[in-house]
């Protein structure tokens, strides 16, 4: 997988005035810091359009007469967002995995005066037994964005969420704890999310016979992130793949369309392909 990038029209002025290597890091830096700005101005204008919780739509019920037809093989997706967001960041996730096979694609708004990850996780597991006894599938995938991911892991390893989850990845998660914004901590889910609280510490205690299989995405560029590999997973009974980003950022995972190819591919990999994965060390995005 490959993040393109558009050669803006001043890079030859900036690699005469500037050392080559700092060159490079500074143009990748201005692009990324560019496309955030170009996203959050999109994300604002679609942000009403997701405030609203989607309307979950009945299967349709063959006639008597029909042709019974297989169960579809790939299990429903669910899409969970971040802090302070809604639904509406998965536009365009949503499309390509339509696009690409994944009929049953839905997504899940927890409410912005949530003040406990754990009450999150919990609603969360309630919604995908919904999912599961609505479409008869007995798991589910879930991708989760930055918070979401949290959310999403919490459920799997001390809900009992690995049961009902296939795969569950994340976008750019705080799974170590992100130092960031320090004066953002009179937030409850801010605490929640500092390096050492009582949450994280939770997620770090054993979590034998785990069944989801983990894929992490983590930016090298990822300005919400304090220590960037925070955003990746390490843990000795958890079957992970973590997956470097090169030259976008936090905004930028859910909607890139390199990006989306990854998570199609990570969802479409079988378990026995997952642990090789997890053994490899995972892909890098450029």
């Amino acid at each position: 997988m490959k993040v393109t990038r558009a050669m803006f029209p001043f890079l030859p002025l900036c690699q005469r005035l500037i050392p080559s290597r700092l060159a490079g890091l500074s143009v990748t830096l201005l692009k990324a810091t560019a496309l955030e700005i170009a996203i959050l101005a999109g994300h604002l204008l679609l942000y009403p359009s997701g405030i609203v919780q989607e309307r979950r739509s009945a299967p349709t019920l063959p006639s008597p007469d029909a042709t019974q037809l297989p169960t579809e093989a790939k299990p429903p997706v669910l899409l969970l967002h971040g802090f302070i967001d809604n639904r509406s960041v998965f536009v365009l996730l949503r499309r390509s995995l339509a696009q690409h096979g994944r009929h049953r694609i839905e997504s899940l708004n927890y409410s912005p005066l949530t003040c406990d990850i754990r009450t999150a996780a919990e609603l969360l597991g309630r919604h995908i037994e919904e999912i599961c006894e609505r479409t008869g599938h007995d798991r589910v995938d879930v991708v989760g964005h930055s918070l979401g991911g949290l959310i999403a892991r919490y459920y799997v390893q001390r809900l009992g969420g690995d049961l009902r989850v296939r795969t569950l990845v994340t976008l750019g998660t705080p799974h170590s704890g992100t130092s960031v914004v320090p004066l953002m901590n009179a937030h409850p889910i801010v605490r929640q999310m500092r390096p050492g609280s009582d949450l994280l510490e939770e997620l770090r205690s054993p979590a034998p016979g785990c069944r989801t299989h983990f894929v992490s995405f983590w930016s090298d560029l990822d300005h919400l992130m304090d220590p960037l590999e925070t955003a990746c997973i390490d843990h000795p009974d958890l079957l992970v793949q973590n997956v470097r980003v090169s030259g976008i950022g936090h905004l930028a995972l859910p909607v890139h369309p390199a990006v989306a190819t990854g998570i199609r591919q990570a969802l479409d990999v079988e378990e026995t392909g997952a642990r090789t994965a997890a053994r490899t060390g995972g892909l890098t995005v450029a």
